[in-house]
């Protein structure tokens, strides 16, 4: 139990680092100026680490919960797998809703797109190489 909260405690904070990183550096803030007439000045750090860390205990009891059902025979290919569900339903059904209700430059959908799948293919390596389901 112990093991399960340290991973997804560092996950979570790995989910922020990498949000952050992906969307502060220059070409993200270039390609999000699409955004800027409707985003905030600013964003809360406390609310938005609370969230990550969230993030990061739900989606490791998720992976725990699929483990048996995700192909592989090792973590790592499950938690390949795994990043690769989660970033379908997390960022690819959002880049394209986003290209169908608004009008966003291509080459941001496709950032978003590809960071995204770099992100959700890190966290879930994260998964698969440090939890496994208890036998109880």
């Amino acid at each position: 139990m112990l093991r399960f909260f340290i991973v997804c405690i560092a996950n979570g904070i790995l989910f922020g680092m990498l949000d952050g990183f992906i969307n502060a550096n220059p070409l993200a803030q270039k390609l999000f100026t699409v955004y800027k007439p409707i985003a905030k000045e600013g964003i809360n750090v406390p609310l938005g680490t609370a969230i990550d860390l969230a993030y990061g205990l739900i989606m490791g009891l998720i992976f725990l919960l699929i483990h048996e059902a995700l192909p592989g025979d090792s973590g790592i290919v499950k938690g390949l797998v795994f990043g690769a569900i989660a970033w379908f339903f997390r960022v690819f059904m959002s880049v394209m809703t986003t290209l169908m209700t608004h009008k966003v430059p291509a080459k941001t959908l496709v950032y978003v797109a590809l960071t995204g799948l770099a992100e959700m293919l890190i966290i879930g390596l994260v998964y698969g190489a440090f939890l496994r389901p208890v036998n109880i």
